[in-house]
């Protein structure tokens, strides 16, 4: 296993976190946990790049990474009748 391998399997639990807050939690929980579960996803994916050597995934995880923001404003504006 390579450092990035462990690096990845390191990162997941800090990911379920956010997933489980997101099954389970209040409205504003669910809110507060999406962009934290973007983040994380954002690093697994950038991990992945290094893990299997292919450079083309980096462009998934920027993309992750940029639509992270407005999709929780999205989100927000939803949600905004019940918090």
């Amino acid at each position: 296993m390579t450092d990035w391998t462990v690096a990845f399997v390191l990162l997941l639990p800090a990911f379920a976190v956010p997933v489980a807050a997101a099954l389970r939690g209040g409205t504003a929980e669910r809110l507060a946990a999406v962009p934290l579960a973007g983040g994380v996803a954002t690093l697994l994916l950038a991990l992945v790049t290094f893990v299997f050597d292919q450079s083309s995934f980096i462009d998934i995880a920027l993309c992750l990474a940029l639509l992270t923001l407005p999709g929780t404003l999205v989100l927000a504006l939803f949600l905004e009748r019940w918090l």
